[in-house]
């Protein structure tokens, strides 16, 4: 943990929704096209460039915030699942939710469906790799934290498996758009009102039941102990992370990492208290990929490269030097 920042958690929440906002407004005044920054806002705010508008309003807003839902959202669910697994190295993929939507999407479009159908697609095959997880993890006496991951990196080998087959015998004129899918893929999203509202109702839900949380996190015994209700909260932390988890890559596609790095970078600096992770993890997630985003669009305009990447390079070096910063002296 950074102390000079756990000693002062509001003002690094300031700081991360300053920068949450000036990733948002970054990503809306540039682009692979289009005017200067300059000139775009000005013909904005003078109403003499309609073009400007419509620019901002349908093309660069809706993805801008698509992005920043999308990474608040996988880092919620990043945290749920490092809570439920007790393990910081757990990320939202881990229970196989992203192989089993990639599966089916990938499937959708080898049938030729839209753009509705393959998220129609990825949505039931996040919720039937979910059943399937929950379902065979079942054991004598419930489920538990080993089993459970377990259970999800076989199905989510079986899962990769059978995207490696899908993509081997698809059809060369559409391979390109589904190894960007695989990657994380924002021309993909749609409307970003419904994670906007997912990450607006989930963050101060997760606010409220930081003790719960916190307690888990220490053991189960220890959480019976204080009068936690274990079982009903860990069937809990399972249906929400994987609720969110499915809601981002039905949208956006697979963006990796996100999940992993962001909860953990959150709790070395801030500590494990999650009435501080929730909220500085979903501020730092969203800018995490609306950063990517932007990058992907711009690095190399007019062609972009794909969001998951980039949350990796961007994020891999982050995590190692907080990580270093973070370690006692000796």
């Amino acid at each position: 943990m950074l102390p000079f920042l756990a000693r002062r958690p509001t003002l690094t929440l300031t700081a991360l929704a300053i920068l949450a906002v000036g990733s948002l407004l970054a990503a809306i005044s540039l682009g692979s096209a289009g005017p200067a920054p300059a000139a775009l806002w000005h013909g904005i705010v003078t109403g003499t460039d309609p073009l400007a508008r419509a620019l901002v309003v349908e093309l660069r807003l809706p993805r801008a915030l698509s992005a920043f839902g999308a990474g608040a959202l996988l880092a919620l669910a990043g945290v749920c699942m490092q809570v439920l697994l007790r393990n910081p190295l757990a990320d939202p993929y881990v229970l196989g939710v992203s192989g089993g939507a990639a599966v089916a999407a990938l499937g959708a479009m080898l049938l030729g469906v839209g753009a509705f159908g393959v998220q129609a697609a990825a949505f039931a095959g996040a919720l039937g790799a979910t059943l399937t997880v929950f379902a065979l993890a079942q054991g004598p006496g419930g489920w538990t934290p080993t089993r459970l991951l377990l259970t999800g990196v076989v199905v989510a080998a079986g899962t990769g498996a059978l995207v490696s087959l899908l993509l081997a015998a698809g059809d060369p004129t559409v391979l390109r758009g589904m190894v960007y899918w695989l990657m994380g893929d924002l021309s993909w999203a749609g409307s970003p009102v419904g994670m906007l509202v997912l990450a607006a109702i989930a963050t101060p839900v997760g606010v409220i039941f930081a003790r719960p949380l916190n307690v888990l996190a220490r053991g189960d015994v220890q959480a019976q102990l204080l009068g936690v209700a274990v079982a009903p909260l860990r069937g809990a932390l399972f249906v929400v992370a994987s609720l969110l988890t499915a809601a981002t890559v039905t949208s956006v596609g697979a963006i990796g990492f996100v999940g992993l790095v962001t909860p953990h970078l959150v709790r070395l600096a801030l500590g494990a208290d999650h009435r501080r992770v929730v909220p500085a993890a979903a501020l730092a997630g969203g800018t995490l990929v609306v950063v990517a985003d932007l990058a992907a669009r711009t690095m190399l305009a007019p062609r972009q490269l794909p969001v998951g990447a980039l949350t990796a390079l961007i994020g891999v070096p982050l995590f190692l030097l907080l990580m270093r910063r973070a370690q006692p002296a000796t």
